[in-house]
């Protein structure tokens, strides 16, 4: 352990070890482990790129990116039907592997556990992992092969989310389906680069954000583990959007038509200053910039020949990914490294002495990577419109905008609708909105398409649809 106290020091990182003496072996050995996670060369370029100096603006020469409009709103319905075609052709030959992002809590909520063990569907209370294990389930059915499932946990929730399935039976997947891998970590340090403790035997570490993903697979082995099972597309999305189309063959065959090493999803912003990521290109290269980093004034200009908002195009954390274009920006191949951003936070931390300090300001700087920073090094990348009704309801906040009750609602007016599009009779309000709980499973439908196949099958078919009404729950 001297070589690595000798480490620190030499990078002027050496007050880790400051209470070394006080601490008993069990205390030592976790400081050790902790210390053992951080990359000091890495930290030393970040100290000389991130700190001091101005924040970077959002550059000037944006312009809102190009996207393939939905059918309904100009696109070509041959080109989507090909597409799904496709993209199904994909699914039969067992190309696909979901990838969901699963590190955080439920605190926001007022929920103890990791989130994805909330409960959120509007009859059954199906917690969000049961909820995308049904939809690969349904895929498995349909398509006839199996869909490996990478789940990125955190230090905080891994065992939790391991025991969460293991309880579970894997919500009806195979276990050895089913793979879980650890986000990775960066330190927090203070204006000056220096380390911060959060307590004398512990270092101030947060997850290495959405972006460290692809080095977590890296680091896991889970680009072979793809690779064995013949899975070249990675299907991604993050643990709090019930909506979310986790296998969507028409993105899947969009992104093969289009040769396409990394493909997104957008929705039309509901509003200027929604806050999700905009799509836009800067010198011939397709790019995310966050709400935070784009001027309030450019979020809010319009085209003058539509009307609508010029950079309309908001980014709702759906992905695909060629599987090897991933690895190389895991491991940062031919320049296609994901760049890392500062957040000055409120970080708990201790004293000269070791008492514990609770800052009530922004007292250092973490330091996260962004995976949709990946697109400027893809080649062919594609955005895609998805309909917001149908693929996006995340669970946020505890109250107001992408609460529990904006969700739930979201999915009442989806099977509301589909089932009124099959001909059910259903009353609903001048929003679409059902006028008691129901509840559709993916294992009877996940889209329109599929919906209208498994309700054509049933013999008989209900009179009418009434509370509590629930169509597909088998698992």
């Amino acid at each position: 352990m001297q070589s690595l106290i000798d480490a620190f020091r030499e990078a002027g990182q050496g007050q880790v070890f400051a209470f070394l003496d006080r601490l008993g072996p069990t205390e030592q050995a976790r400081l050790f482990a902790e210390a053992a996670e951080v990359d000091l060369a890495e930290l030393a370029v970040l100290k000389r790129s991130l700190l001091g100096g101005t924040p970077v603006a959002a550059p000037a020469d944006l312009e809102p990116a190009p996207y393939v409009p939905l059918p309904e709103n100009g696109g070509d319905p041959e080109r989507w039907r090909q597409a799904r075609e496709v993209g199904e052709a994909a699914l039969r030959a067992g190309r696909v592997a979901a990838f969901t992002v699963a590190g955080g809590q439920g605190t926001r909520l007022g929920f103890e556990g990791p989130k994805g063990t909330f409960p959120v569907t509007p009859v059954r209370q199906r917690p969000l992992f049961a909820v995308f294990a049904d939809k690969l389930l349904a895929a498995e059915r349909r398509y006839g092969r199996r869909v490996p499932w990478f789940i990125l946990t955190s230090h905080q929730n891994h065992a939790a989310t391991e025991a969460f399935f293991a309880q579970h039976r894997w919500f009806g997947l195979q276990a050895d389906q089913v793979h879980f891998l650890r986000q990775g970590r960066m330190p927090a340090v203070d204006a000056s680069g220096r380390i911060l403790l959060e307590t004398p035997g512990s270092l101030a570490l947060s997850p290495d954000g959405h972006g460290g993903s692809l080095r977590a697979l890296e680091r896991a082995g889970a680009f072979d583990r793809m690779a064995a099972l013949g899975a070249d597309i990675i299907s991604y999305f993050q643990v709090d959007n019930p909506l979310v189309r986790v296998i969507d063959p028409a993105f899947i065959g969009w992104h093969l038509l289009s040769g396409s090493e990394m493909s997104s999803k957008m929705v039309p912003k509901a509003f200027p200053e929604e806050k999700v990521g905009h799509f836009c290109r800067q010198r011939g290269r397709t790019c995310v910039i966050e709400y935070s980093d784009l001027a309030l004034d450019r979020q809010r200009e319009t085209d003058p020949a539509t009307g609508r908002l010029r950079f309309l195009a908001g980014s709702i954390a759906i992905h695909l990914f060629s599987r090897e274009f991933a690895r190389r920006v895991a491991r940062g191949e031919g320049g296609a490294s994901l760049p890392f951003h500062r957040a000055d936070k409120k970080i708990p931390t201790i004293d000269r002495e070791g008492r514990p300090v609770q800052p009530l300001r922004p007292n250092g700087i973490k330091f996260e990577l962004f995976v949709f920073d990946a697109l400027p090094f893809a080649a062919n990348p594609l955005v895609l419109e998805t309909d917001r009704a149908g693929d996006f309801a995340p669970v946020k906040n505890a109250e107001g905008v992408d609460s529990p009750a904006t969700c739930r609602e979201a999915q009442l007016r989806l099977f509301a609708g589909w089932l009124r599009a099959v001909g059910a009779t259903l009353p609903v309000d001048p929003s679409g909105l059902p006028l008691f709980p129901i509840e559709v499973s993916p294992l009877f439908g996940d889209d329109l398409v599929s919906l209208g196949e498994s309700w054509a099958r049933l013999d008989p078919k209900p009179a009418a649809v009434t509370p509590g009404f629930c169509l597909g729950h088998d698992s």
